[in-house]
């Protein structure tokens, strides 16, 4: 619902969201695919009223070059794609849009990637990954400043692959691209915490966030704004 979706931002905003991430396809494990036409009957009305917010940046989540092209003329500055731009045609929609893009790794699809994800070294391979379509975008003419990189916490990833990411962190931090990372509510704090369902998982989210950051991360993605944002003032001043 438009109304719905337009309150709850405009409170996410109020608690201080940097970033306004809109998505009108599932990438749960186990979701299945939109077709382009719904996702963008779902994702252009409130883009189109969220860039007219007193600072809003909106970042639209989507796979499809179709959907990234009407998000960037809609209003959205940054198209955050969790299959690394690797769809046909997504690269070159991308870099025609002028939006900033981040890059997620990914092992599978959504359907079928948390069945048995399997690496050999897991923060190589991702960090191998993450520069190789970094590298990507700067030959298709996205410009440097404009590419972020996520370890993609959760997709295509066990318990034990999650915690070598997050302590490894610095080591994607010196690619020398902005760090996004989304370990809000997941189900690894929810396995750390002995099987804690998703409504009781904020202050593991915030202790996860917090450590992101104290390990290089630049930009969390989270469901709850306010308390994040107090933990990472915290942790921000502790960086220096």
């Amino acid at each position: 619902d438009l109304d719905t979706a337009l309150a709850h931002a405009r409170r996410m905003l109020q608690e201080g969201a940097d970033f306004l991430d809109v998505g009108g396809e599932s990438t749960r494990p186990g979701a299945a695919p939109v077709p382009a036409e719904e996702e963008l009957a779902r994702v252009l009305p409130l883009i189109e009223r969220l860039a007219g917010e007193p600072g809003a940046r909106v970042s639209v989540d989507t796979s499809k070059p179709e959907v990234m092209r009407a998000a960037a003329k809609a209003g959205a500055v940054l198209i955050n794609d969790v299959y690394a731009l690797r769809q046909p045609g997504a690269l070159e929609a991308a870099a025609e849009s002028g939006a900033a893009v981040c890059l997620m790794h990914m092992q599978g699809e959504p359907r079928s990637m948390q069945r048995d994800p399997q690496y050999k070294d897991v923060l190589r391979e991702v960090k191998e990954f993450l520069l190789g379509r970094a590298q990507a975008c700067l030959a298709a003419g996205i410009a440097e400043d404009r590419i972020l990189l996520d370890p993609g916490f959760g997709f295509g990833k066990t318990r034990e692959h999650n915690l070598v990411l997050l302590r490894g962190l610095p080591e994607l931090v010196s690619l020398g691209y902005p760090v996004v990372v989304g370990l809000s509510r997941k189900s690894l704090l929810g396995a750390l915490l002995g099987g804690k369902p998703v409504e009781q998982r904020l202050y593991a989210s915030l202790a996860a966030a917090t450590a992101a950051v104290l390990n290089g991360a630049h930009i969390v993605r989270v469901h709850d704004v306010a308390p994040t944002d107090d933990a990472l003032k915290i942790a921000w001043a502790i960086r220096g």
